[in-house]
């Protein structure tokens, strides 16, 4: 016999899923911003020819970005507060595990960007009397954004799908919001296939706005 679908009964937890899409994304948009801090701190300090600068600096881009993000993720939630003898809570184990992940991947986009510029850039900078810090502001990151930006989309598209396995850890977002639902109504297959519809609807205009982007950028 097949099976009966029915997605009536989902509209009465249509709060569960609001709250989840606005958690979705505020884990995304704020987790995005700490790492493009993070990653242009860390990227700028890639360039360093100090050895006790740089190896440090390329072995917490390697944990993050060499280790799957859900490891990260209950590792930091119950293996470090073991460590450092302190809870930590599941929002700011998220946030951490989130921010260094995309802030290890957003340090390579920077330290490549930048050095995609011509050394001759640096040199007739240097020449003209700018100090470094004001050749790699005025200069050398304006060309290279222009660079950044596409794969800076990608990843942070990449970031919202990854958004997803903070419900391991009790997160309210879309996805944890569908388990509660799950666990209340015993109807996975319709409340899951929602919030895949929801995913989609989210990363499918974002996903389509960085292709065309990235071919208005490839004509220019």
């Amino acid at each position: 016999m097949g099976y009966e679908w029915s997605f009536g009964f989902l509209w009465r937890y249509r709060t569960l899923f609001v709250t989840g899409v606005e958690v979705t994304l505020a884990y995304t948009a704020g987790t995005i911003f700490l790492g493009l801090i993070l990653g242009l701190f860390v990227g700028i300090a890639r360039m360093s020819k100090y050895k006790l600068i740089n190896w440090p600096l390329i072995g917490f881009i390697e944990a993050f970005r060499c280790t799957p993000i859900l490891v990260q993720i209950v590792w930091f939630y119950y293996a470090l507060p073991v460590i450092v003898g302190i809870q930590i809570p599941a929002v700011a184990a998220a946030t951490m595990v989130l921010t260094f992940y995309t802030g290890a991947f957003y340090a390579e986009i920077f330290r490549g960007g930048i050095m995609s510029i011509e050394p001759g850039q640096w040199d007739a900078a240097r020449a003209l009397g700018l100090s470094r810090w004001h050749v790699m502001r005025q200069v050398i990151l304006p060309q290279a954004v222009k660079r950044m930006i596409p794969p800076f989309m990608n990843q942070s598209i990449i970031q919202l799908k990854n958004t997803s396995l903070v419900s391991t850890i009790a997160v309210p977002d879309l996805l944890y919001q569908g388990q509660l639902i799950t666990a209340d109504t015993y109807r996975p297959l319709e409340t899951y296939t929602v919030v895949a519809v929801v995913y989609f609807v989210l990363l499918f205009p974002a996903t389509v706005f960085a292709q065309l982007y990235e071919r208005r950028i490839s004509k220019t």
